[in-house]
Protein backbone atom coordinates (compact mmCIF):
# COMPACT_ATOMS: atom_id res chain seq x y z
CA UNK A 1 0.00 0.00 0.00
CA UNK A 2 1.34 3.45 -0.89
CA UNK A 3 2.11 5.98 1.84
CA UNK A 4 -0.66 8.34 0.58
CA UNK A 5 -3.21 5.52 0.91
CA UNK A 6 -2.12 4.98 4.53
CA UNK A 7 -2.52 8.69 5.31
CA UNK A 8 -5.98 8.75 3.76
CA UNK A 9 -7.04 5.78 5.89
CA UNK A 10 -5.75 7.49 9.03
CA UNK A 11 -7.67 10.70 8.31
CA UNK A 12 -11.17 9.33 7.69
CA UNK A 13 -12.88 11.80 10.06
CA UNK A 14 -11.45 13.87 12.92
CA UNK A 15 -12.52 16.47 15.47
CA UNK A 16 -10.42 18.38 18.02
CA UNK A 17 -11.49 19.78 21.38
CA UNK A 18 -9.07 22.21 23.04
CA UNK A 19 -9.64 22.53 26.78
CA UNK A 20 -6.95 24.57 28.55
CA UNK A 21 -3.72 22.56 28.74
CA UNK A 22 -5.55 19.49 27.44
CA UNK A 23 -6.48 18.71 23.87
CA UNK A 24 -8.81 15.88 22.93
CA UNK A 25 -8.62 14.27 19.50
CA UNK A 26 -11.54 12.22 18.22
CA UNK A 27 -10.58 10.16 15.17
CA UNK A 28 -12.39 7.63 13.01
CA UNK A 29 -9.90 5.05 11.78
CA UNK A 30 -10.08 1.88 9.70
CA UNK A 31 -9.13 -1.67 10.60
CA UNK A 32 -7.20 -3.88 8.18
CA UNK A 33 -10.58 -5.30 7.15
CA UNK A 34 -11.69 -1.72 6.34
CA UNK A 35 -14.21 -1.51 9.20
CA UNK A 36 -14.27 1.67 11.30
CA UNK A 37 -13.47 2.32 14.96
CA UNK A 38 -12.88 5.46 17.04
CA UNK A 39 -9.82 6.61 18.94
CA UNK A 40 -10.05 9.26 21.64
CA UNK A 41 -6.69 10.79 22.54
CA UNK A 42 -6.05 13.12 25.46
CA UNK A 43 -2.90 15.19 25.04
CA UNK A 44 -1.70 17.31 27.97
CA UNK A 45 1.09 19.87 27.74
CA UNK A 46 3.70 20.02 30.51
CA UNK A 47 6.15 22.92 30.72
CA UNK A 48 9.57 22.42 32.30
CA UNK A 49 11.40 25.01 34.41
CA UNK A 50 13.75 25.76 31.51
CA UNK A 51 10.82 26.69 29.27
CA UNK A 52 10.87 23.48 27.25
CA UNK A 53 7.73 21.39 27.12
CA UNK A 54 6.50 17.91 26.41
CA UNK A 55 3.14 16.22 25.91
CA UNK A 56 1.69 13.19 27.65
CA UNK A 57 -0.86 11.28 25.62
CA UNK A 58 -3.47 8.73 26.59
CA UNK A 59 -5.51 6.90 23.99
CA UNK A 60 -8.77 4.93 24.08
CA UNK A 61 -9.80 2.61 21.25
CA UNK A 62 -13.54 2.25 20.88
CA UNK A 63 -14.95 -0.42 18.56
CA UNK A 64 -18.44 -0.50 17.04
CA UNK A 65 -19.64 -3.37 19.19
CA UNK A 66 -19.07 -1.17 22.27
CA UNK A 67 -20.59 2.10 20.95
CA UNK A 68 -24.09 1.68 22.43
CA UNK A 69 -22.92 0.64 25.91
CA UNK A 70 -20.20 3.32 25.94
CA UNK A 71 -22.65 6.06 24.89
CA UNK A 72 -25.21 4.88 27.45
CA UNK A 73 -22.73 4.92 30.33
CA UNK A 74 -21.19 8.23 29.23
CA UNK A 75 -24.66 9.77 29.07
CA UNK A 76 -25.55 8.36 32.49
CA UNK A 77 -22.31 9.66 34.04
CA UNK A 78 -22.58 13.16 32.54
CA UNK A 79 -26.24 13.40 33.60
CA UNK A 80 -25.30 12.33 37.13
CA UNK A 81 -22.62 15.04 37.41
CA UNK A 82 -24.85 17.78 35.95
CA UNK A 83 -27.84 16.76 38.11
CA UNK A 84 -25.77 16.71 41.29
CA UNK A 85 -23.41 19.64 40.67
CA UNK A 86 -24.98 21.68 37.86
CA UNK A 87 -23.18 23.13 34.85
CA UNK A 88 -21.20 25.74 36.80
CA UNK A 89 -17.50 24.91 37.06
CA UNK A 90 -16.27 25.06 40.64
CA UNK A 91 -12.49 25.03 40.89
CA UNK A 92 -9.42 27.08 41.61
CA UNK A 93 -8.57 27.21 37.93
CA UNK A 94 -11.95 28.48 36.75
CA UNK A 95 -12.90 30.88 39.56
CA UNK A 96 -10.63 33.77 40.50
CA UNK A 97 -12.25 34.14 43.96
CA UNK A 98 -11.97 30.43 44.88
CA UNK A 99 -9.84 30.15 48.05
CA UNK A 100 -8.25 26.89 49.03
CA UNK A 101 -7.51 26.59 52.72
CA UNK A 102 -4.36 24.89 53.89
CA UNK A 103 -3.18 24.06 57.39
CA UNK A 104 -3.91 26.83 59.86
CA UNK A 105 -0.98 28.83 61.19
CA UNK A 106 -0.84 29.89 64.86
CA UNK A 107 0.43 33.34 65.86
CA UNK A 108 2.08 34.25 69.17
CA UNK A 109 -1.37 35.29 70.46
CA UNK A 110 -2.69 31.75 69.75
CA UNK A 111 -4.89 33.24 67.03
CA UNK A 112 -5.48 30.78 64.21
CA UNK A 113 -5.06 32.26 60.75
CA UNK A 114 -6.01 30.10 57.78
CA UNK A 115 -3.36 30.07 55.08
CA UNK A 116 -4.15 30.28 51.41
CA UNK A 117 -2.03 29.32 48.46
CA UNK A 118 1.29 31.15 48.17
CA UNK A 119 1.09 31.19 44.37
CA UNK A 120 0.11 34.27 42.40
CA UNK A 121 -2.99 34.50 40.24
CA UNK A 122 -0.96 33.89 37.06
CA UNK A 123 -2.36 31.01 35.01
CA UNK A 124 -0.68 29.12 32.16
CA UNK A 125 -3.23 30.65 29.79
CA UNK A 126 -1.87 34.11 30.75
CA UNK A 127 1.67 33.26 29.60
Amino acid sequence: MRENDMLEKEEIFSKVLRAGRRTYFFDVRATKADDYYITITESKKFTEEDGSFHFKKHKIYLYKEDFAAFAEILGEMTSYVLNHKGKEVISERHQKDFKKEYAAEKTDDDEIIPQTSTFTDIEFDDI
